[in-house]
């Protein structure tokens, strides 16, 4: 019957959104599992539950559960046969007071991690953050580096990035502080930066225009509209090659042998605002007269500095098997262009786009 995996991205989003991030990425996950022959069980929560079965309706490989509430709810019959979890969940600022996103992040990893281990899985792959580190001018990225933030800063701050920095950290720091006390089981952890690419075919867009569906997608919809606004840093990484290293490590070499598995992960190539308007320019000329028109900032640098043999090691991805960023550019764009006709195809005025709020 092929390995099983278990994927939650239960966690609360706004209510007009299904999936926001998490669903993002989760999407993209899934494709990848299915492509190489494993069967899929989702965890998903209310609503989104019985939208991924209308998804994945059609195939057999995918099985769907609900789960009201990852933090307090048992579920064991979800976990049943299970041999690998991916837990790829995580609170999105905004969505709740930052006390509650803090101790929703901590708590809900745990209790996949804690009934996970209970019944019998061996192996834990959790999607993280870049956003767990702090700025490194003085050379690459090391697993051992975390940002400053406290939780009492991040709950009396107010600033929903704050918040999502400490949620992301604190909850990673549990699931390593839980990964050493239970050492027969290999954790590996991704920590990637904004995500771009295309939307998967079973991504669920809703049929009416829903700009936070988009997820962090929505900065580059930006790109390509007049008044839009640049994404807040440049550093990135393409949705594919993030799944994709989930799914690689799930085969990754023991810890014992390599280590703590903390891939701090992002793309090898630069995300420059100006090249990028340029290459749409030439790439796209339809798009010529929607182009942003606000002067790209500058940074001193346009990715970020992460090890790459230390990827390569754990997930086995090379720098040459990442999406160039022509390529995520372009199939961004191309996506959120059919997504967008699909909306006006049926009546609907996209009107106004946002900025991406998230971070």
């Amino acid at each position: 019957m092929g390995v099983l995996v278990f994927i939650s991205f239960n966690f609360p989003c706004r209510p007009k959104s299904f999936f926001g991030a998490s669903g993002f990425l989760g999407s993209h996950i899934v494709e990848q599992l299915l492509s190489r022959g494993y069967r899929v069980r989702v965890s998903a929560r209310g609503k989104k539950a019985a939208i991924l079965r209308t998804a994945y309706s059609g195939n057999a490989a995918v099985e769907v559960f609900e789960i009201s509430d990852i933090i307090h709810d048992q579920f064991p019959e979800a976990l049943q046969g299970v041999d690998a979890v991916i837990h790829a969940a995580s609170p999105l600022p905004g969505r709740m007071e930052p006390e509650q996103m803090l101790n929703t992040a901590i708590e809900g990893s745990l209790n996949v991690l804690r009934q996970a281990e209970k019944a019998g899985v061996k192996r834990f792959v959790v999607t993280s953050s870049i956003a767990t580190l702090a700025g490194n001018p003085n050379g690459t990225f090391k697993d051992t580096d975390w940002n400053p933030v406290t939780k009492e800063f991040a709950i009396n701050a107010g600033k929903d990035e704050a918040t999502y920095a400490a949620s992301k950290k604190f909850a990673e720091l549990a699931v390593w502080e839980w990964a050493e006390a239970h050492p027969h089981v290999e954790v590996t952890t991704i920590n990637p930066p904004f995500l771009y690419g295309p939307f998967t075919t079973n991504f669920p867009i809703p049929a009416t225009p829903d700009f936070d569906a988009l997820s962090t997608n929505l900065t580059i919809y930006n790109v390509i509209t007049t008044e839009g606004k640049f994404p807040p840093r440049p550093g990135h990484a393409d949705v594919r090659d993030v799944a994709l290293a989930h799914v690689t490590a799930l085969d990754s070499p023991p810890t014992s042998e390599v280590g703590r598995k903390r891939v701090i992960f992002a793309s090898p190539y630069d995300f420059n605002f100006k090249n990028a308007v340029e290459l749409l320019r030439e790439k796209r000329p339809q798009l010529k007269d929607r182009l942003i028109t606000q002067v790209p900032p500058e940074f001193p640098a346009y990715r970020y500095p992460v090890d790459f043999e230390r990827i390569e090691r754990v997930t086995g991805l090379k720098k040459g098997d990442f999406h160039t960023f022509e390529e995520t550019l372009l199939h961004t764009v191309d996506s959120l262009l059919d997504v967008e006709a699909g909306w006006k195809n049926k009546g609907h005025n996209v009107g106004d786009i946002p900025t991406f709020s998230g971070l």
